[in-house]
């Protein structure tokens, strides 16, 4: 086997080149093998085999540097720079990150997660290597969807501007990008960056630029000569207009014509553009016919790429659900996605209302205030995006949507504790940074049925609400969660609703409490309902009553009715699936003190960087598991 021999870049190098067709096979079966079993990225990183070998059998890493954006295709990177042995730990608790991290090695430069980054990422490390004396090339590898985000662009306009030696290779698997066509437009990107063409082109314009008083005039014909003669060429001169040479498209699955372009490439003066044209999911088929279902994908069957189904609705299923029920009556809907229809539930939407569907690519910031301008014409726009992902946006929140109190719904996927992509996917900041913004409702639904309220209450409330909601099943139904939505005030949930679901051998048990002098109240947020149930069954057991109250507004919140089913208690512990810092639990905890009622603590989400693991395991890391929260209330009345 080839790939179990390699350990470094180097082996790589080593590799005859007729056995790299076969390399190729042997990593996409293990990436299949892994992801089958782990969940993940599949078919982007099934996409960029070839891609990889290429560019780290030229490349010299880590003295040059190769910079994947997102880099949710980093998986046989990883392989290659002496990971493989821990490959099959990828994105499991205490293994290997599904993303670039410089934790784990010295051949990821940045931790990547969330797109667009890696272009103003490599301008940036090539420029300081350039100031401090070190040699070296940087590669950025961007795809197609991440370069609709803005901050790309800014990047490639600034790298145009400085001049420096950035290789991108803008990876196009077909889904944003137009490829060029025919023999003309492949000669002339070779004839471009070859080191002829590049000397004449600089002896050219130094000699224009000694010539007195015309050099000006002559500068801007010979340049709208250049643009003009590729322009009769080149279906894509975007690039070369601001200041880029453009090579492609290239066939991102040959690796022979890659390394001698490549090798070309390393010797260019100026920044670069390499097209590479690739299939998402090569090589598996269920992956090839449906990228999008196979692009973040749970523990699958590999004989026919089926995942496992549950009983139980997700948040995400509930909310979309609920979108199409609402839109059917009210035309007025519209709703809007960052290049995530499928991951937020909005593609049953797009399917039933696609003229009031819009997916604006990989643009966080212009998805919000495009919103705006929708609301502002008289629309009801829902903008369905990650937690993580929102944060790009939070300047448009504020100054477009809640400065004007416009009209917008937020929905928040993946709030809280997110399984298996690790730190830089926590929906944990959401809170923190959207409670201190006036004219911003925010809701926490607990439940399928809390959901469906609180989303049609959002879209009727004519003014900027939030709802955040998590990666994870809805609980059990309960019958308080049936109580209208009134603002401010949350859900109070009486333990006989969720004891009937402890084991026959505990009810006789729990009819009676042992001690009702001991009496708990949780609060908390609605993404931890389900966790703060066990834990009341766990207080139950033990014969002290815990009953909940579920905070269906984070903001505004009215703490005089919270108050009111609290003061009674013997203590009262706060649960919020967010950082702790700047978060409700705390706020909550001071009105408690200023009420000179001290029996209270906080459990949140500690001020750190979240690793991967599964939800339960993240729970326990954080101490947010039942049994922790159980072990909080246990001290607060004196138990062991």
């Amino acid at each position: 086997m080839l790939l179990s021999n390699i350990h470094s870049p180097e082996d790589l190098k080593k590799i005859p080149k007729k056995d790299l067709s076969k390399l190729a096979d042997e990593v996409r079966k293990k990436i299949i093998e892994v992801v089958g079993k782990n969940g993940g990225h599949l078919a982007s990183n099934l996409g960029v085999v070839e891609l990889t070998i290429a560019l780290h059998r030229v490349f010299s890493s880590p003295d040059d540097a190769i910079i994947f954006d997102v880099s949710h295709q980093c998986y046989a990177h990883k392989m290659f720079t002496g990971r493989y042995e821990q490959f099959q730990t990828i994105r499991k608790y205490g293994g290997i990150s599904g993303f670039t991290r410089k934790t784990e090695s010295e051949h990821d430069f940045f931790d990547n997660g969330h797109s667009s980054t890696s272009i103003s990422q490599g301008l940036g490390l090539l420029t300081s290597w350039e100031l401090t004396g070190k040699k070296g090339k940087v590669v950025a590898v961007i795809g197609d969807g991440a370069l609709t985000g803005g901050m790309a662009l800014e990047a490639m306009n600034h790298a145009g501007q400085l001049g420096k030696n950035l290789i991108v290779v803008l990876n196009d698997n077909q889904m944003s990008i137009s490829q060029n066509t025919g023999s003309i437009s492949k000669y002339l990107s070779r004839l471009t960056m070859s080191n002829f063409y590049q000397s004449i082109r600089h002896k050219i314009d130094s000699l224009v630029s000694k010539i007195p008083n015309s050099n000006r005039h002559l500068g801007k014909f010979i340049y709208r000569c250049k643009r003009a003669i590729k322009g009769l060429f080149l279906s894509n001169n975007f690039f070369t207009d601001l200041g880029f040479e453009y090579v492609g498209p290239l066939d991102g699955h040959n690796i022979k014509e890659m390394e001698d372009v490549f090798n070309d490439v390393k010797n260019l003066k100026g920044p670069v553009v390499v097209h590479i044209v690739t299939k998402k999911g090569k090589g598996y088929s269920p992956a090839e016919n449906d990228p999008a279902s196979f692009h973040g994908i749970g523990p699958f069957l590999i004989s026919d790429g089926k995942v496992e189904k549950f009983d139980l609705m997700s948040f995400t299923e509930s909310f979309s659900r609920t979108l199409v029920e609402i839109a059917l009556k009210n035309t007025k809907i519209a709703a809007i996605t960052a290049a995530m229809s499928k991951g937020t539930g909005l593609d049953s939407f797009a399917r039933h209302y696609p003229q009031r569907f819009f997916d604006v690519g990989i643009a966080e910031e212009h998805a919000v205030t495009f919103a705006a301008g929708l609301a502002t014409g008289g629309m009801i726009p829902v903008v369905a995006i990650y937690s993580t992902f929102i944060q790009r946006a939070i300047d448009q929140i504020i100054h477009d949507v809640a400065l004007p109190k416009l009209p917008v719904v937020f929905c928040f996927d993946r709030a809280g504790i997110v399984p298996g992509d690790g730190e830089t996917h926590q929906g944990m900041f959401d809170i923190a940074l959207l409670r201190c913004v006036p004219n911003l409702t925010l809701l926490s639904p607990a439940t399928a049925l809390d959901m469906n309220l609180c989303l049609d209450w959002a879209i009727k409330a004519e003014k900027p609400v939030a709802l955040r909601y998590p990666k994870s099943a809805c609980p059990t139904e309960l019958k308080a969660f049936e109580n209208p939505v009134k603002e401010g005030q949350g859900i109070f949930i009486k333990s006989e609703e969720f004891a009937p679901a402890l084991s026959v051998k505990f009810e006789d048990e729990i009819q009676e409490p042992k001690n009702k002098a001991k009496s708990i109240l949780f609060v908390t947020t609605g993404g931890m309902l389900a966790e703060v149930i066990q834990a009341c069954r766990n207080l139950m057991i033990e014969g002290i009553e815990a009953d909940i109250y579920s905070l269906r507004f984070i903001k505004p919140l009215d703490f005089e009715h919270l108050y009111s089913y609290a003061k009674d208690r013997s203590a009262v512990v706060f649960v919020e699936d967010a950082v702790i810092t700047g978060g409700i639990a705390e706020e909550l905890q001071r009105f408690f003190f200023e009420k000179g009622f001290f029996k209270t603590c906080v459990c949140a989400i500690p001020q750190k960087f979240i690793v991967q693991g599964n939800r339960n395991q993240i729970c326990e890391d954080v101490k947010l598991d039942p049994r922790s929260l159980a072990q909080k209330a246990y001290e607060m009345v004196g138990e062991k």
